[in-house]
């Protein structure tokens, strides 16, 4: 079993950092508010540090999941952060969906602090954090990857590394590009459907089990035309990554003409209020046109 240490115990981090304890591994837990790490030690037995260098000490693995580059940079570098703690050939693995280039910035910070770094973003949101079927999709050298593969395993259904460092971010940002496009079609054939005076259960009932069948369809239909919002992703998350995307999307001239459609009716939703509604909220922004 490893030595970890997980930083950020947030609706994902604080069951994935539990499966790792619940496995075996010895784990040490970090987060800014520092209650919640007290919690997470109340329900896991583990341990809390006050700084995510304290955290990382002679861990083998080191795993985040926190909010933006920031949040990312904050954790990482300085005096209190974990490469400042970790041992030499030590593996830091980040778990949060930010921008590629923050991403190649660590992974060089951490070359010279003489450990790696994987990125590692995760899809699944917080049902597949609490049920260990993560999706994770990496960056990063070959070697670091297949060391920390055993502890991804632990919460995820499938893992894979794509390519060099940044390369799981810029998966990440196909996966959120793809979710887009769905949950607006999926929101607009509901809204659809409720014109045409039908039943929105009896249509995806059907076309569910053909062509347009998607895990959007499976898992959000219900809620949305129960007008439940209060569950999974968040609008403002949302908008985060769709604009890592956009921004990326420049940098590298690739098109992305419903995507920034879609963002634009995502800050509509956070103008009526739903920064927090989950972002299948795209159906209530068509119903309050009626």
């Amino acid at each position: 079993m490893a030595k970890c240490a997980f930083l950020g115990l947030g609706v994902m981090g604080y069951p994935m950092a539990g499966h790792l304890k619940a496995a075996g591994h010895d784990v040490t837990v970090f987060n800014r508010t520092a209650a919640k790490a007290e919690n997470w030690v109340e329900d896991h037995k583990g341990a809390f540090a006050r700084t995510p260098r304290e955290a990382a000490m002679g861990a083998d693995f080191v795993m985040a999941c926190v909010g933006n580059d920031d949040d990312l940079r904050s954790i990482c570098l300085g005096d209190d952060g974990a490469f400042a703690g970790m041992k030499p050939g030590a593996v830091f693995v980040d778990h949060t969906t930010v921008s590629a280039a923050v991403t190649r910035e660590l992974y060089a910070a951490a070359d010279t602090a003489n450990v790696s770094f994987v990125d590692a973003p995760i899809s699944g949101g917080q049902a597949g954090a609490e049920n260990a079927q993560l999706s994770i999709m990496c960056g990063g050298d070959q070697g670091a990857y297949d060391r920390a593969l055993p502890i991804m395993e632990v919460y995820s259904k499938i893992c894979r590394r794509i390519g060099t460092s940044g390369a799981g971010q810029m998966t990440k940002m196909c996966n959120q590009i793809a979710i887009a496009g769905l949950v607006q079609g999926l929101s607009e054939a509901l809204h659809f459907a409720e014109k045409a005076g039908l039943d929105g259960r009896d249509v995806v009932e059907v076309i569910s089990q053909g062509a347009a069948g998607s895990w959007q369809m499976a898992n959000r239909f219900e809620t949305m035309l129960d007008d439940q919002f209060e569950h999974g992703f968040a609008v403002d998350w949302m908008r985060k990554d769709l604009g890592i995307c956009l921004d990326t999307a420049n940098e590298i001239d690739a098109s992305l003409p419903v995507t920034a459609i879609v963002d634009q009716f995502y800050k509509d939703v956070q103008k009526m209020g739903g920064g927090r509604w989950d972002t299948s909220s795209l159906f209530k922004r068509l119903r309050s046109f009626d």
